[in-house]
């Protein structure tokens, strides 16, 4: 890409109807090169990534932007290909609020794809930085998606991993996603002017302040619309994603209930809505 430092994307092959066309790793760099979410554990994407590194060039190190298994489960064997360590918030459950943590428990797993197995050599907070010879990324701790879910940011240009992406918006899923926190990093990115997204799925994002803004009214829409639904009468969570996502197939209703089910626990936290008999996503729900 016409960056400076230079950035290369590599596509991994792993298509569906939630990663899209596949997982996009990032090469950044010129000679020492940072990679950007290694991807799956696929052979074939992992002898790309190293058939990528050119004469004069080595992978220093290695990041994670949230340790999902499209975008981790490949930094252990790239690792051991390369030397490089691995940077990463944490595990796949650390940066859970108080509030997700508690309700884990209760919650039948999602299948969402955590990498359970994913632990990185050295942990990025808010803030941090890492350098090479032409590069420097900076973390921004953006969860909602996932608890330690980052952004790196190369100056103007922003690694966005799957908290903004172009094609699609982003699965919130409880304990793992936190709509409360996804808005909050939402409205985080709107206080820098951004030149340029660069998801971890789908093609770069290049108008990145109307993205989020469009991310952003959307999430605002989908509450309006169970908030309504809930005025007529007290409802269940898949009640209520029948009536709103009226326009995906049936087979990514469960990936609906669950986004419901996120604006539901911010609407609880915020007083505006009761469940019964537990925030549970069996519970009925209705207007405060």
């Amino acid at each position: 890409m016409t960056l400076d430092p230079p950035v290369r994307p590599l596509l991994a092959p792993n298509p569906s109807p939630l990663t899209g066309a596949g997982t996009n790793t990032w090469l950044v760099g010129a000679t020492a090169l940072a990679a950007i979410d290694p991807g799956p554990d696929d052979p074939a994407h992992l002898a790309a990534i190293l058939a990528a590194v050119r004469p004069g060039q080595h992978i220093s190190h290695i990041l994670v932007t949230h340790a999902h298994r499209d975008h981790s489960s490949l930094a252990p064997r790239l690792a051991a290909a390369t030397g490089a360590p691995v940077f990463a918030y944490g595990t796949a459950t650390e940066g859970r609020s108080p509030l997700m943590t508690s309700l884990a428990p209760g919650l039948p797993a999602t299948g969402e794809g955590l990498d359970l197995a994913f632990a990185p050599d050295l942990r990025l907070a808010d803030g941090d930085t890492l350098s090479g010879p032409d590069w420097s990324l900076t973390a921004l701790h953006t969860p909602g998606h996932l608890g330690g879910h980052l952004c790196l940011a190369l100056g103007d240009t922003l690694f966005s991993g799957d908290h903004v992406m172009g094609w699609s918006t982003s699965i919130v899923s409880p304990p793992d996603g936190d709509m409360g926190a996804y808005m909050a990093s939402l409205h985080r990115l709107t206080t820098q002017p951004w030149r340029r997204f660069l998801p971890g799925h789908g093609d770069p994002v290049d108008t990145p302040a109307a993205r989020v803004q469009e991310l952003i009214t959307h999430r605002l829409q989908r509450e309006t619309q169970i908030l309504a639904a809930l005025a007529d009468g007290p409802a269940t969570i898949p009640a209520l994603a029948i009536r709103i996502y009226t326009d995906i197939p049936r087979h990514l209703l469960p990936a609906a209930e669950r986004n419901v089910f996120a604006h539901l626990i911010d609407l609880a936290m915020r007083n505006l809505v009761t469940s019964h008999p537990a925030l549970h996503p069996g519970a009925e729900f209705a207007l405060r």
